[in-house]
């Protein structure tokens, strides 16, 4: 009987004015005095029973009470009750509600309990187990991370050192799957390569990932609108899942991540206590034999195990992973320097040169920096505008051609071999004046303008001038731009050298100039 007592004539004026007038419910609670609750379980029970009227009117109260109120010796309802952990399981698969899984019941028995009583044992059993009826976790919806507060170690195996590592646990909402994991750090990268390897483990990706509000994960912790870190955003992009964050002090927001950390605690690394790892990949394959056996293990509440309950509920409704694993990459910001490139980690990469000024103010631009481990992109208000491949040598830069000025790029675009070249087609003279110059140089670079300003000198002096001032400016060793300049200038490329034989025949007597005697 429901837990609000009714009279026998109650009975009796209920079942008769809905059988014999058809009031409705609302207007029999008023004309009767009792509950809408206990009007439509009495009637329900009547249904149950096969009751109607005209028998109604033929049995006493202690036969109709009998009837409606069926109970064995010892007092126990003979009624076959709803299974609640079943309940519980289906109600995670998308779109099951208590209202179809109380229809299914009744299919299977016919004089089962009405939808009211059949919610509230179900509530009665959650609320022995402590089970949040707030949230109610559909199949694929949500996956919940933590770190746990209890940190394993490694021991280093040159040092003996202990260090401390961090255990980055994940649970899906809907069948208490676990994926469990030991990292360097609690930093971004650390955080984002756990996030990957577990939708790996999954074999998919949930529709919504709770953390915690971390720094790692949250770069402006509030309860309405926290601000989630740019390449946890990126990381949600890519797997098209979303970014939910628990709202900070309250924990129920979170709940089946923190029992999971608390059930990983007691069945992993209290198991490990006793065992000594020298690296992260060697406790981790540890903790992933574990990890399997408590996902093998059966859950009293559900009568299942994790794994059974994700291969029914989650795994069908997890998305399906893309093609290519995300890349981490960590997002900074670079003012462009004068000479149109960024600086990132002491090298430099160009941009191109139209975009290093505002062109409304003229001032050096900010710009968005995303650095992987092999690559470099820049971005200016959200649009790319170079990518390179990362260089780790300081103080070296990197330039792409495309990027140059006009001017910058011709000059780029001169080596050694075109410039001699070039030469070459002047004359001999000025081939080997060109190449003097250029090995004397410690860099070939630095010689450049030198021997850009000598071959130029042809558009004004013609070839056959030039040609002879770098023959003279090779025999007296003149090895610069300046120098054959000078010679064309004053006309010396017009006047023959000296033969050698002259130079040989030429004979300074001084009172001051010794002899060949004086060193013997």
């Amino acid at each position: 009987m429901s837990a609000e007592r009714i009279t026998m004539r109650q009975i009796r004026e209920i079942l008769r004015q809905k059988w014999v007038h058809g009031r409705s419910y609302r207007a029999i609670c008023a004309s009767v005095g009792v509950s809408h609750g206990a009007v439509s379980g009495l009637l329900a029970r009547a249904t149950v029973t096969g009751l109607d009227w005209a028998r109604a009117q033929t049995l006493d109260d202690e036969a109709l009470e009998a009837l409606l109120y069926r109970k064995s010796e010892k007092g126990v309802d003979l009624r076959p009750g709803p299974d609640p952990a079943y309940i519980h399981a289906e109600r995670s698969r998308p779109g099951v509600t208590l209202e179809l899984l109380h229809l299914e019941y009744l299919e299977k028995n016919p004089n089962g309990y009405r939808y009211t009583q059949f919610c509230e044992l179900y509530r009665r059993w959650a609320r022995k187990r402590r089970l949040s009826m707030r949230q109610v976790h559909r199949g694929g919806e949500k996956l919940f991370v933590d770190y746990s507060g209890k940190r394993p170690h490694i021991v280093d195996p040159k040092t003996g050192e202990i260090i401390d590592v961090e255990l980055f646990v994940a649970v899906l909402g809907a069948s208490n799957y676990t994926y469990v994991e030991a990292t360097r750090t609690q930093q971004i990268a650390d955080f984002i390569g756990a996030h990957v390897r577990c939708f790996e483990f999954l074999g998919g990706v949930p529709r919504d990932v709770v953390p915690d509000q971390l720094k790692s994960g949250v770069t402006g912790a509030c309860r309405y609108e926290p601000q989630i870190q740019r390449t946890y955003e990126e990381l949600a992009h890519h797997y098209e899942t979303t970014i939910l964050p628990a709202r900070p002090a309250h924990p129920k927001d979170k709940a089946k991540v923190e029992r999971a950390v608390q059930v990983v605690q007691r069945w992993v690394l209290a198991r490990l206590r006793h065992r000594t790892f020298f690296s992260l990949a060697e406790l981790n394959a540890a903790i992933a034999e574990l990890c399997d056996e408590l996902n093998d293990r059966v859950m009293r509440t559900y009568g299942a195990t994790r794994r059974e309950l994700f291969e029914r509920l989650d795994k069908p409704a997890l998305r399906a992973l893309p093609q290519e694993r995300f890349v981490f990459g960590e997002w900074g910001h670079a003012r462009v320097n004068i000479d149109y490139h960024v600086d990132i980690d002491g090298h430099y990469y160009s941009v191109p040169h139209g975009r290093a000024h505002d062109t409304k103010s003229g001032k050096r631009v900010t710009v968005d920096t995303r650095v992987t481990h092999t690559t470099v992109e820049i971005f200016l208000r959200g649009e790319r505008i170079a990518s390179h491949v990362r260089h780790h040598e300081r103080g070296r830069h990197t330039t792409c051609p495309e990027h140059m000025p006009l001017a910058h790029r011709a000059h780029a675009e001169w080596s050694p071999s075109r410039i001699i070249g070039w030469a070459k087609t002047i004359g001999p003279e000025t081939a080997t004046l060109v190449e003097a110059i250029l090995t004397e140089r410690r860099h070939p670079e630095q010689g450049y303008r030198s021997c850009l300003g000598i071959l130029r000198l042809s558009k004004k002096y013609g070839g056959e001038r030039l040609e002879a001032a770098c023959a003279r400016a090779v025999a007296v060793r003149a090895r610069s731009y300046r120098h054959v300049e000078a010679i064309l200038k004053n006309g010396l490329d017009r006047v023959a050298l000296p033969t050698t034989a002259d130079d040989d025949t030429r004979v300074i007597t001084h009172e001051n100039v010794r002899g060949p005697g004086y060193y013997q």
